[in-house]
């Protein structure tokens, strides 16, 4: 497994869905993983340390993963099946492990709410890992924008959330 960390979540121009960018630790490769705004916009919170007046649904499962005397060891993006990506909760309990099946959102999501390290499997990523090059960075900026701080990603997700249509769902 390859340890990664959050580049950045974009929204793709051409689609208007939010993306996550995993760039590897100590490499120069990024894993691009699709996601729907729901979680983006947990993930922007989970990143600008936003504190909510309830749980939201990643910080419930955090508490309850918590309250069961378990932790989360990491999250792992293990694999690709018809365009579609498969990540696990590994947690550990009184010194077993334990699997949890998960969407790759949700499990970086819940990673970054409670400090786990984000890992993808070294074959995912020598298969869909892109690497990127300041030129690329350059010709990607044209098309979806990077968020250069936490409190822009959050503007720009609310943005993305008040203008989406019902209608942009069934294409």
């Amino acid at each position: 497994m390859i340890e990664v960390v959050l580049r950045a979540v974009r929204v793709d121009v051409g689609t208007s869905t939010p993306l996550l960018l995993l760039e590897e630790v100590g490499g120069d490769r990024v894993l691009p993983i699709f996601i729907g705004a729901p979680e983006a916009t947990a993930i922007a919170y989970a990143l600008g340390n936003i504190e909510t007046p309830r749980p939201m649904s990643h910080d419930l499962l955090g508490n309850v993963i918590g309250a069961l005397g378990a932790q989360l060891f990491a999250a792992e993006i293990t694999e690709l099946v018809d365009n579609v990506f498969y990540a696990n909760l590994r947690l550990l309990r009184d010194s077993a492990e334990i699997n949890v099946s998960a969407r790759p959102s949700d499990a970086v999501a819940l990673a970054l709410r409670v400090g786990a390290p984000i890992l993808v499997n070294d074959e995912l990523m020598a298969l869909q890992g892109k690497i990127l090059s300041i030129e690329d960075e350059d010709d990607e900026t044209e098309d979806a924008e990077e968020v250069p701080s936490e409190a822009d990603l959050v503007a720009e997700l609310r943005d993305f959330l008040d203008t989406i249509r019902p209608e942009d769902f069934n294409q």
